[in-house]
């Protein structure tokens, strides 16, 4: 198996300072390739504008539909379960029936679910549209990301075009907090309603700038159903049996029968795709060190950052009482970063090659969490909080872009689509088990004295887990960036 990182196949040329006028000529966008971008970005923009304002819009929709506590926390919950469940099949059909109609369609079921859950009176309904907005982000993700894989070239253009991907999503980020805040004083409907116009909008703009699909003549191809229901089941049932975990308990029977399920699916799904004729998902695509490298770091990235967001939220609001907008200004510095680094991560990526990039992301996670290790009950945000925040918004642009150039590097172009869903079920999946480990270890029985100082201690004890995987993380790509040093210098001494 590969370390987070490694890689044998990818190969990033060195940037060269005295290029040519037609080498300059051959970068240039127009004003379609700028216009495709920016409407086939809006997707991640939407997802995180919406997730950010959505979680800031819980406690008043449980207030005014009398939602309880366990009901409430699925309206974030069934997202997920929506969207990792159908991730592998989303990518694979953008490969299949097109990535563009899957984008549009994607786009579609997202502003629909969005549109119900904005203007519905019953909680039941709101969590069914989160789960309906998941599947949605599920086609939308793999297809916006193989779509611009597949329209710009590999090198600095493609390393560019992820760049400004990365920074749509902080936009989504930076401007969801405060506009999340804002709407939610207002009426919490509006952080539904507002993700409706953003993808009409989207659509608007990919119907006429992303390229029609190439009609692929099938010869009697049939689609593997048989495969398509084993692993949305699968992963359906791995991602709930995950959510459901740290509330019914990791050693529940209910736990371990879900979890078994998942894993009989998996088998199931395994044996199916090695007989069928036209499998979903070719297994030998999962031999490739580059793909499963750029997964394990996926996993690494956003469920250490996701953990960290977490236990910051929950010191700031409920140990400091600091307000919901308060915790969003203080957070506010990461998307600004991403937003002015994330455009340049092209450039990063020629120069440094994509494993030192990565290592760099996860040395500058690692010193964050560390430095976040330093909280007590009257922190100062300057010299205490700051540095944490402002090395996460340098981290981020660093891995992310690298970890998606990395993931789709010599896969086949009829296979984008599905590598760009394993890539994603990497995030997603990686969220959702490091944010339960680092819950469950926030339980675990502390001394203090008060309770102000054991809530403390349970955070601490979140953080060095935390700072565990991201460490380790960073060791493992340290060590797959030497081995790819070597074939990097004799690349550029060509």
């Amino acid at each position: 198996m590969a370390s987070p990182g490694e890689v044998q196949e990818v190969q990033v040329e060195p940037m060269v300072e005295d290029r040519s006028d037609a080498d300059r000529a051959t970068g240039s966008w127009g004003l379609r390739e700028w216009g495709l971008l920016v409407s086939v970005c809006a997707a991640f923009f939407l997802d995180a504008l919406d997730n950010i304002m959505v979680g800031i819009a819980v406690p008043p929709i449980q207030d005014d539909l009398g939602m309880s506590t366990e009901s409430v926390q699925w309206i974030v919950s069934s997202y997920v379960l929506g969207f990792g469940g159908f991730l592998l099949l989303g990518g694979r059909m953008a490969d299949l029936l097109g990535r563009r109609r899957m984008f549009l369609i994607g786009v579609a079921v997202f502003a629909v679910g969005s549109l119900v859950g904005g203007v519905t009176e019953e909680g039941l309904v709101v969590i069914a549209a989160r789960f309906v907005m998941g599947v949605g982000a599920a086609f939308t993700a793999p297809a916006s990301l193989s779509i611009i894989m597949g329209t710009f070239p590999a090198g600095a253009q493609r390393n560019r075009a992820v760049g400004i991907y990365t920074a749509c999503g902080a936009v989504g980020y930076s401007t969801g907090v405060i506009v999340g805040g804002t709407l939610t004083e207002i009426n919490w409907r509006w952080t539904f309603l507002l993700p409706v116009a953003v993808a009409v909008v989207a659509m608007a703009g990919a119907m006429v700038l992303v390229p029609r699909d190439v009609r692929k003549e099938r010869g009697g191809e049939k689609f593997d159903v048989a495969g398509a229901v084993t692993v949305t089941g699968a992963m359906l049932l791995l991602v709930y049996s995950i959510v459901e975990a740290p509330e019914a308990g990791w050693f529940a029977p209910r736990t371990l029968l879900v979890f078994a399920a998942a894993v009989v699916l998996l088998l199931a799904f395994a044996a199916i795709e090695r007989r069928a004729c036209q499998p979903l998902l070719r297994l030998g695509l999962l031999r490739n060190k580059a793909l499963l490298g750029a997964s394990l770091v996926a996993a690494a990235i956003l469920g250490t950052y996701m953990s960290f967001q977490f236990i910051g939220g929950l010191y700031l609001q409920s140990l400091r009482g600091w307000s919901p907008m308060e915790m969003a200004l203080a957070f506010l510095p990461i998307g600004l970063l991403i937003m002015t680094i994330a455009p340049r991560a092209g450039k990063l990526i020629a120069r440094f090659g994509i494993q030192w990039m990565i290592f760099a992301g996860f040395a500058a996670y690692t010193a964050s969490y560390l430095l976040f290790l330093r909280i007590d009950g009257d922190s100062s945000y300057l010299w205490v909080i700051l540095p944490s925040i402002l090395l996460i918004g340098i981290a981020f642009p660093f891995s992310f872009p690298a970890a998606n150039v990395q993931a789709t590097s010599g896969v086949d172009e009829s296979e984008l689509g599905l590598a760009a869903g394993v890539l994603q079920t990497g995030y997603q999946v990686g969220a959702a088990v490091v944010l339960a480990i680092v819950t469950a270890s926030m339980a675990v029985e502390h001394t203090g004295s008060g309770e102000g100082a054991g809530t403390l201690s349970g955070y601490h004890n979140g953080l060095w887990v935390v700072t565990g995987i991201s460490l380790l993380t960073m060791v493992l790509t340290f060590v797959a960036a030497l081995k790819a040093s070597p074939r990097r210098r004799a690349a550029a001494g060509r």
